[in-house]
C-alpha cells in the first residue's frame, strides 16, 4: 500500500503509463479517504498494489528510510523508457545494466515521488 496525494493523477499514472487496471474502488467516508487497488491480473492470482487517498492530506507525504520501491518486469525497456518520456513521465535512472551485473534496468518517478523500477524481461 502506499500513500498518495492526488488519486486520480496516481490512477492515471499506473493505468495508462505503466498499463494496470483498477481492479477496483471503495470510497470510506465515514473515515474520509479512498482505497484503489490495481494490478496486471485479477487479484486471485496475481499481485495487486493499493493507493489510499486520505481526503484531508493537503501536504505531500515523507518518502521514510524503509520503503524502497516497486519493481515491475517489462519487455523492451528502451521503448517503454522512450514512450513514457515522451508522455511526459519523469525518468531519472534511463534504461542500461545494473551495477555490478548484467540486468537491464531504469527508475521512474510517479506522482506521488514514489521510485518505480522497470526490470527488462
Amino acid at each position: 500500500m502506499i500513500r498518495v496525494l492526488d488519486l486520480e493523477k496516481s490512477l492515471d499514472f499506473y493505468c495508462r503509463h505503466l498499463g494496470m487496471r483498477l481492479l477496483r474502488k471503495t470510497e470510506h467516508p465515514e473515515g474520509r479517504f479512498t482505497l484503489a487497488f490495481l494490478g496486471y491480473g485479477a487479484e486471485s492470482d496475481h499481485s495487486v498494489i493499493e493507493l489510499t487517498h486520505n481526503w484531508d492530506r493537503t501536504e505531500p507525504y515523507a518518502m521514510g528510510e524503509a520503503f524502497g520501491h516497486i519493481a515491475i518486469g517489462v519487455r523492451d525497456i528502451y521503448k517503454v523508457c522512450e514512450t513514457l518520456v515522451q508522455s511526459g513521465v519523469e525518468v531519472p535512472r534511463k534504461p542500461g545494466p545494473m551495477k555490478h551485473g548484467t540486468t537491464i534496468l531504469a527508475f521512474v518517478r510517479d506522482p506521488d515521488g514514489y521510485m518505480i523500477e522497470l526490470i527488462e524481461r
